[in-house]
């Protein structure tokens, strides 16, 4: 099984519960002079898993690391919405032809199935909540739009060459491991560090799901026929504010911390995602998924591995 952004935060932990299941897990990372692994380096799945440095970008790489291979979990991509607004062309060029590098090594190598990461970005401000796989979409930042242009791309090769597919759309993940560009990550270091929390908009609304709930999604998917062919929403079904998971995060941490707007922190007003909730009983149905991870509970595991783990992160700068 091959494993695109092995590296990254979705990507490090899905490959170790792939190697611990006893798959045989080659784990794509973004090549670097350094030769390092993301979340990877120190794993204790290490010796089980075989390491492929390349550039999704690059056609030789990915066909090269999808050569053999039965699956392929395709989660490497560029994903922070404000570095979008900077540089939107290195979003086209990773995310769609990024996407397409992996999709045509696919159809080559006569992969059993390719799993494709979405995100529920794409959705824009929801019309309607629960938010349904039928949603229109909406490309409100570079990112959205990239995002948009991959999934569409993963269909096309689904209905034109009869590639077997699954796109999965994850709503808002998080979890250990998850870099400061996030929110959670962010609410949570700040709090710690800073003893106050500097925040975007307040009243945007999010599903929040927990790594490892993420994690089974993926891998249901790859095993259900009913998947095929199909896109298929990851969420917990439950929305939250950013002001009121700020204030739960502060109170779980048990500081009382003053929470405040930072207008380098607001997006463009036309680019801000509104409300997210998902439906996920399409999920449920062919699945047999459901999140098992309270946000309460979720919240209280991350926040231990931050505070372990707090040197790793700055909490002074706004990470885009």
């Amino acid at each position: 099984m091959l494993v695109t952004g092995a590296g990254g935060f979705i990507g490090s932990h899905l490959s170790e519960i792939l190697a611990e299941s006893g798959a045989q897990v080659r784990a794509f990372v973004h090549y670097n002079a350094q030769g390092t692994r993301g979340w990877l380096e120190r794993s204790e799945f290490g010796e089980q898993i075989e390491f492929f440095s390349g550039d999704i970008c690059d056609r030789d790489s990915v066909n090269r690391a999808v050569n053999g291979m039965e699956y392929v979990f395709h989660l490497a991509a560029l994903i922070a919405i404000p570095y979008s607004y900077q540089v939107p062309q290195s979003f086209v060029r990773t995310n769609i032809e990024g996407t397409l590098n992996v999709l045509m090594a696919a159809r080559k190598s006569g992969v059993t199935r390719v799993i494709h990461t979405s995100t529920s970005e794409v959705y824009g401000s929801a019309n309607y909540i629960p938010i349904d796989e039928k949603h229109p979409l909406q490309g409100q930042s570079p990112y959205s739009a990239s995002k948009i242009g991959s999934d569409k791309m993963v269909e096309a090769f689904n209905l034109s060459f009869e590639l077997p597919v699954v796109t999965v759309r994850p709503f808002n993940t998080y979890g250990p491991r998850q870099s400061s560009r996030a929110i959670i990550p962010t609410i949570i270091t700040q709090c710690l560090k800073e003893k106050r929390v500097m925040l975007g908009n307040l009243q945007p609304t999010r599903d929040m799901t927990f790594i490892s709930d993420t994690v089974d999604g993926f891998m249901a998917a790859a095993m259900a026929p009913e998947s095929v062919g199909k896109t298929v929403n990851l969420g917990s079904g439950a929305e939250i504010s950013i002001g009121d998971l700020a204030a739960m995060i502060c109170e779980l941490i048990g500081e009382s911390v003053e929470i405040k707007v930072e207008n380098k922190r607001v997006r463009p007003e036309g680019s801000e995602v509104d409300r997210l909730c998902a439906d996920n009983s399409l999920a449920r149905t062919i699945l047999n998924w459901e999140p098992k991870v309270s946000l309460k509970d979720g919240l209280t595991r991350t926040i231990s591995w931050v505070k372990e783990n707090l040197a790793l992160y700055r909490a002074d700068e706004y990470v885009i």
